[in-house]
This record gives C-alpha cells, structure tokens and sequence, in this order.
C-alpha cells in the first residue's frame, strides 16, 4: 500500500483531538474546519466537554461525530459525578464518550470500583453512541494489569478500549497495543481499539494499523473498529496525501 493510500486510510479513522488547557472557541472553530476535510473526513473531533454544544454546531449534517472526556484525566471513583457528567455530554450533543477508567483501582486490585464505573456510564449510552474506556496504559505499565484492564473495560460494555489520555509521560506504545489487540480478540465481542498519544508520523500510524492487520485480520480496522487519537499527525496525513516529501518521516517507535 503506498503511504498515500496509508494515509488515506489512517486520515478517515482519525479522532482529531484538541484536549489542551488553552483551547478556545477558534480553535474549535479551526478543529472542525479541518475534520470536513474533502481528503477525509476524519471520524470524530475530541474536545472538552464544555465545546461539544461548538463542535456540534460547526459540524451540523456531516458525518463527523463528536467526541468528549468524562473521569479525565485522572480517573477518578466518583460514579455520581462522572455519570452526571455524561448525561450532560450527551445532552449536548456529544456522539461519544470517552471514559477514563479508575486505573488507580486497578492497580491496588480493586477491580469491583474499575467495573462499577465503566458500567454505570454503559448504562447512559445506547442506540449509536459510543463508549470508549480510556486504560492509562502508561501508568499501568505491568502487561497483566493492562490485560486487566482491557478485560474489565470490555465486560463491562466498551465499544473502544483507548491506549492513553495523552497528559501522562507515556502514551499509546505497540506493545500496550497489542495486549489489548489481544484481549479483543480472545473476547469474541466487537471492540475497537484507540492508540492515543504521540503518534505524530505517519510511520507512528503504520505501527498501529499493521498491528491490527496482524493481530485481527486484513481489513479490521475501520472507523467503526479502529480509532487514532491526535492532533499533530494531521497535517504529516495531508503532506502523505498529497505526496509531500517528509510526510513519511520515521516514527518514534
């Protein structure tokens, strides 16, 4: 596959994300403005809870869909709050939901709250909206508490199980990846995984795309199984597009 078509690929299963803490209005405005790309669109915008009512506006009658944070990023335990949150998300306009499990408890062996929390934002989200549980993989670190995690999250509902928040000093890795990859698959339900955090180069998003080729079968990852969560890789995707040199730069990883 050329890196053209990878990027094509990597473009229309993208989450185009702006999480920073100076996010504004025009930046929303800019972000949406990007996700209606005629080369994409994208799959979602991410945005803070506070500018889904925006995003939903800017992207009235496309098939872009909304995405928003609860329990982030420190994933918390507090149920009440963060299903109050959601409802409110929802209320909004937000498409989908992405949750960040109470790893803390999963690390103490606390299984019961990381459950109870993925369960009660499962049961505010029906029809064709989208639960995806953020692991925190980074700060997991141990494989068998990621596959853990990625366990608890798909029994308890998720749609997605997403790498990272990004606001933690490691994100999204391979391996992290595919313990998860691999937790879908053993599981027999349709969840798609998130890579999230530091894909910044189209060689990053090859990573994750040859994983799931690997691990799932040739074909799996669509956008309704296999999401991107980025702000910088963007414009690396429009340079491979239009076949710009340096859009292929090596990755990190």
């Amino acid at each position: 596959m050329s890196d053209a078509a990878i990027a094509v690929r990597a473009l229309r299963s993208l989450d185009l994300t702006d999480l920073t803490d100076t996010c504004t209005d025009q930046a929303i405005d800019a972000l949406c403005q990007k996700a209606l790309d005629p080369r994409g669109p994208v799959a979602a915008v991410c945005v803070w809870p506070q500018f889904v009512k925006r995003a939903q506006a800017n992207l009235k009658g496309s098939s872009v869909r909304i995405a928003t944070v609860v329990n982030f990023p420190a994933g918390g335990e507090d149920v009440s709050r963060v299903t109050d949150d959601t409802q409110e998300a929802l209320s909004d306009g937000a498409n989908e939901i992405d949750l960040v499990l109470p790893y803390e408890a999963v690390r103490r062996g606390d299984l019961a709250a990381a459950r109870e929390m993925v369960e009660a934002v499962r049961e505010r989200i029906n029809g064709d909206l989208l639960l995806k549980v953020i692991l925190e993989t980074g700060e997991l670190r141990d494989p068998k508490l990621i596959e853990t995690a990625s366990r608890i999250a798909i029994e308890a509902g998720a749609d997605f199980i997403k790498t990272s928040t990004g606001k933690t000093p490691v994100s999204a890795t391979p391996e992290a990846a595919e313990i998860m990859l691999n937790a879908i698959k053993a599981s027999g339900r349709s969840v798609g995984l998130k890579p999230s955090g530091g894909i910044r180069t189209l060689a990053d998003a090859k990573i994750y795309l040859d994983l799931t080729e690997r691990i799932m079968g040739e074909g799996w990852a669509t956008p309704q199984t296999f999401r991107i969560g980025a702000s910088s890789v963007y414009d690396t995707l429009i340079a491979a597009i239009e076949g710009r040199a340096g859009a292929a730069a090596t990755g990190a990883y």
